[in-house]
């Protein structure tokens, strides 16, 4: 794909990764890219590699903010694709100054009408505003 992505779109894609890599636990996060991308055709993408290795380098720290907010509901109780959803938008929040938090909180929410069930919606929200009030909202 030579046209160039726009930022939901690579998005989408990185969540996909993230998503899939979740299903593959002992297998090696590159090797795991590397054959995602080529199987499925995965554009080649600042952002994409950006944010796929961005939540495996942090995964400690991220999930653990996750697990912070999300009172009542143990990670492992979670649908994979919010755990998912909810990875890639605490990795944006604590990782990428270059995007707002609303924007981030706003994106988290389409994946998850797009991708997750109608009750999700209000779950990732909740979190993620728990997040965005704990680490600031980033106007840059």
């Amino acid at each position: 794909m030579s046209e160039k992505l726009t930022r939901r779109e690579a998005r989408e894609y990185a969540f996909g990764l993230i998503y899939e890599a979740d299903f593959r636990p002992n297998e090696d996060k590159e090797s795991i890219f590397d054959s995602s991308a080529d199987d499925r055709e995965i554009p080649d993408d600042k952002y994409i590699k950006e944010a796929y290795f961005g939540v495996w380098d942090n995964i400690a720290d991220i999930d653990a903010k996750i697990a912070e907010y999300s009172v009542g509901w143990k990670t492992e109780r979670m649908s994979r694709v919010s755990h998912a959803i909810l990875r890639l938008a605490v990795y944006e929040m604590l990782y990428r100054d270059d995007i707002p938090s609303r924007v981030t909180l706003n994106e988290a929410i389409e994946l998850t009408k797009k991708f997750d069930a109608e009750r999700a919606k209000a779950f990732v929200n909740g979190i993620l505003n728990s997040v965005k009030n704990d680490v600031g909202e980033k106007n840059r």
